[in-house]
């Protein structure tokens, strides 16, 4: 069991009377079950402080550390979001230089306009048959580091979001040949390193700072991460320094109980758990290659992660022969899809999945859509998932879907990496850009002028535009492809049948 828990559940049965907080003194004041109530405390005597541990959490954090191979680990109670942060900001000067992936959660981005940094992209190669963005390739990280003597740091995402791996160990070399150190945000990967079927986790590899988050892909609770660090390149003091910035001084003792369980669990149970779950999958991997028309990114070590099923439907309708396991089909000529109710796009499929087979995914963009599996998931999983699949792959054979070709093309979100790329050529810098006065502009008069706000679907929650950017013409032909698809774009308003983005007073003349 559990330390932390069995230590909770037992101070909640104790005859101890709570002067002290939380206000619900564990006891039952609604419909808030019981037992959650009966474990949440604060700071008290025998159960440490996160943000000094001397005793417990202390022990709990060196677990954690040597399961996955770290020198240092630390409990985050406020996801990877919080590690994130404090990472840039911990290897970073005010004003410094980040290179980092156009491909990484927002936070990295919030991370840059706190500390004024000037911010280069690398952006990943585009999987054209799938939509999808690629890991960062470490000759990109290289070319960068050669071009821009001033970089300090570099952060890379692997695994993506649908689950493309880095080759860490390499750039980990090239990042450490300039002195500098590498932050991988693996919060996707909490599960690597545990099976012959997964990657390496990059604590492993030469990373300095990895950050997991402990809630995605394994039993844990919303919320829950954790943070790996490595090498003499970090100042530590100053890592810590920022954990306590950006981390609440009340962490949940639930929160954290969670995480001891996740990492109790790993110990005693994960290596026969792991094993059945890459079994299972695999097995419904080869279910679904029978599908004629739906397309999916097939796992296979050291490029693409278990657990991450990529459902694409970019070639749904045409005559496709190839039904084997493998990435290497030749990809078809773009469609668009007609917008109307039998349109099929990765909404349609997202949305068919969850009223016709009561499966919920975890998101939806343009041309596919994302089903996460763990090893907490049941025989009933694999199983529902392959029969609701084939069922619409038959389906679309028979016509119930419709698609037109006038000539133009359907783009996914990585297509938004695409067009960005250059796109920096011509940007206020975010520090500055967020700041300066905006206005509300429709969506098609944007062109030309500078973004003033974050616009991105979510999830997952990479940007489409950043403040400061360039709005080009595709940019916004993009955006309202998405809208038009029901998909859940943020940083766009609404009024009426109007779609408005806010950009920055500044004008700037272009042409396209």
């Amino acid at each position: 069991m559990s330390r932390l828990y069995e230590k909770l559940d037992e101070y909640g049965k104790s005859n101890i009377y709570p002067y002290h907080m939380p206000g619900h003194k564990r006891r039952k004041t609604g419909d808030f079950p019981q037992k959650i109530l009966g474990i949440d405390i604060t700071e008290i005597d025998g159960f440490d402080n996160l943000h000094q541990p001397q005793e417990i959490l202390r022990e709990l954090q060196e677990k954690a550390a040597r399961l996955y191979g770290a020198e240092e680990s630390f409990y985050m109670v406020n996801g990877s979001t919080g590690g994130i942060l404090s990472a840039i900001s911990a290897v970073l000067p005010e004003g410094g230089h980040l290179l980092m992936a156009r491909n990484c959660h927002k936070s990295a981005y919030h991370a840059a306009y706190l500390r004024n940094l000037t911010v280069s992209y690398l952006y990943p190669p585009v999987l054209e048959e799938y939509d999808i963005c690629g890991a960062v390739l470490p000759e990109q990280v290289e070319e960068a580091l050669n071009q821009e003597k001033d970089i300090g740091a570099v952060l890379v995402v692997s695994p993506t979001y649908e689950g493309r791996i880095a080759d860490i160990e390499a750039i980990a070399e090239a990042v450490h040949a300039k002195g500098i150190p590498l932050i991988v945000d693996e919060a996707h990967g909490a599960h690597l390193g545990f099976e012959k079927h997964f990657a390496e986790n990059s604590c492993t590899r030469g990373a300095d700072i990895v950050i997991h988050s402990v809630h995605k892909t394994l039993p844990s609770m919303t919320q829950t991460a954790l943070l790996h660090v490595n090498g003499n390149r970090i100042n530590r003091e100053l890592l810590k320094r920022f954990l306590h910035i950006y981390q609440s001084s009340s962490p949940s003792y639930v929160l954290m109980a969670s995480i001891d369980n996740a990492m109790d669990w790993i110990e005693r149970q994960g290596k026969n758990a792991f094993a059945v779950f890459a079994e299972r999958y695999l097995e419904m991997c080869k279910k679904l290659s029978m599908c004629r028309h739906l397309q999916f990114v097939w796992p296979q070590q050291g490029r693409q992660d278990i657990g991450k099923l990529v459902i694409s439907c970019k070639r749904a309708g045409t005559n496709s022969s190839d039904t084997g396991l493998s990435e290497k089909k030749e990809p078809a000529e773009d469609k668009k899809i007609s917008v109307r109710d039998k349109e099929l796009s990765g909404q349609k499929i997202y949305d068919i999945l969850l009223k016709d087979y009561q499966l919920q995914l975890e998101m939806a963009a343009g041309s596919y859509c994302l089903a996460m599996f763990t090893a907490a998931d049941g025989p009933e999983a694999y199983s529902r998932m392959a029969e609701a699949l084939l069922s619409l792959d038959a389906r679309i054979d028979a016509g119930e879907f419709t698609e037109e070709n006038d000539g133009n093309t359907s783009k996914a979100s990585a297509e938004s990496l695409k067009f960005a790329a250059g796109a920096e050529q011509d940007v206020i810098p975010l520090y500055q850009a967020w700041d300066r006065a905006a206005e509300l502009l429709p969506l098609e008069e944007a062109v030309g002028r500078y973004a003033g706000e974050f616009v991105n679907l979510y999830p997952p929650g990479i940007p489409i535009l950043v403040p400061g950017e360039r709005i080009s013409r595709e940019r916004c032909r993009e955006i309202m492809r998405y809208l038009k698809q029901g998909l859940n774009v943020q940083g766009i308003e609404r009024q009426r049948d109007v779609y408005l983005v806010r950009v920055l007073y500044l004008k700037i003349q272009f042409s396209e």
